[in-house]
């Protein structure tokens, strides 16, 4: 069905999201403002960050259909031109289960201006990251109504893209979709924000947000990810984008398929050399005090901050108030809103005048801590190294704790 795009006549992006460093209006790519923003263990809808490949096209709920292709019943085709059975809007709604997620989304592009030489793509700091709670339909719930196979990828289609241009689709394992993946049409218990997807966009927990496709209007489900010259206008976001890449002309191999969609292990392996980001890497912010703050001498400070690690708990949080010399674990007595969620950590400071580097590093339940630095460019560092990020040219997967740090000033400058 046509798209209109969204019309000139709305506020601009930056009237209409006070809290947003916009990074480009048309398309429209905003991240949270200040690290303060994001103290809070949810995110409210107006301050979650936004990132679009295309316009924010203008939807209408009402007459909003997805359809269902390739291995299910009702369709007989495989390829990008197949047809099958359509679900509305309405039906989605009313008659299938409802489920609420928790989930902590990350561009995979966050942290990118911290890379050097610069990567390609907007420079995104530390922004572009939140937490919200996501309803809607179990994506299980119409595989099994419409007799899918049990076994394969399950591609996403965005309906956003302009004629003639890419179509926004990402590939999941069908195991995955099965077990979390929600067709979301609620944000934090209102209707989900034009910049986030409305009507109906696929949420993908504790994945990157390049796999939550937003304005979803199709699902197909086949044994493979889509590749090649049959699905020409279809591979660019799965096969070329969101994919390691460490010069100019190393371009990927298109792949029918992963043994692994953790990130981490695909980067630690030989194969594929450009691993696809799919999980979360571990990963940690501080929010308060913020970068800057000169704070009063001889006065309990409380260093807060959030860590997260995709689909795996967070372990432990260290901090380190000497620029990373030395090392102490945080308090992370207050639970997460999920499995997917971010979790606070704490710790009382009470420093002494002086200027000091604030770090904070994460750990995971699979023993995944955050790298210190971002690497010097090297075609043959494909996955994190000892203390270092791999540099890759457009810089995604950011994880190094060096450049997240804080710096404060404690009874300086008359304080």
């Amino acid at each position: 069905m046509p798209r209109e795009l969204r019309p000139g006549g709305e506020p601009p992006l930056d009237e209409e999201f006070p809290n947003l460093a916009v990074l480009s209006k048309s398309p429209e790519n905003a991240e949270v403002a200040s690290r303060s923003d994001l103290d809070g263990l949810l995110t409210p809808a107006g301050t979650h960050y936004i990132r679009n490949h295309y316009p924010t096209p203008e939807t209408d709920a009402a007459g909003w259909e997805i359809s269902l292709t390739g291995l299910v019943d009702g369709s007989g085709e495989t390829g990008p031109d197949a047809e099958g059975p359509t679900v509305g809007f309405e039906e989605l709604r009313e008659d299938y289960p409802t489920e609420s997620v928790v989930h902590t989304m990350e561009c995979s592009g966050n942290g990118r201006a911290s890379f050097e030489p610069d990567a390609e793509g907007h420079q995104w700091t530390d922004g572009a990251v939140s937490t919200a709670v996501w309803t809607g339909t179990p994506v299980r719930a119409l595989l099994e109504e419409y007799g899918a196979t049990d076994e394969g990828w399950v591609a996403v289609v965005g309906g956003d893209a302009p004629e003639g241009e890419e179509v926004f689709c990402r590939s999941l394992p069908i195991g995955k979709v099965r077990e979390d993946c929600v067709l979301a049409y609620e944000m934090n218990g209102g209707p989900l924000p034009p910049d986030h997807g409305h009507p109906v966009r696929l949420l993908v927990p504790g994945w990157f947000g390049n796999n939550s496709v937003k304005w979803v209007d199709r699902i197909h489900v086949a044994d493979s990810m889509p590749t090649g010259e049959e699905w020409e206008g279809y591979t660019k976001y799965q096969q070329l984008e969101y994919r390691l890449r460490f010069d100019d002309d190393d371009e990927p191999e298109e792949l029918d398929s992963v043994e692994t969609t953790d990130t981490d292990e695909q980067m630690a392996a030989e194969e594929p050399r450009h691993a696809y980001f799919f999980d979360q890497l571990p990963k940690s912010l501080i929010t308060a005090p913020t970068d800057g703050t000169s704070l009063s001498a001889d006065e309990t400070v409380e260093i807060r901050g959030l860590a997260w690690a995709g689909e795996t708990p967070v372990e432990r949080v260290g901090l380190s108030v000497d620029g990373g010399e030395t090392w102490t674990d945080t308090d992370l007595g207050e639970p997460a809103l999920g499995r997917y969620a971010w979790r606070r950590f704490r710790t009382e400071w009470y420093p002494e005048a002086g200027e000091y580097r604030l770090l904070a590093r994460a750990t995971d339940a699979k023993g995944r801590t955050q790298p210190a630095r971002i690497a010097d460019p090297d075609p043959e560092q494909t996955g994190i190294a000892g203390d270092a990020y791999p540099w890759n040219t457009q810089g995604y997967g950011n994880n190094a704790h060096e450049p997240l740090g804080v710096s404060v000033r404690v009874g300086l400058d008359g304080v």
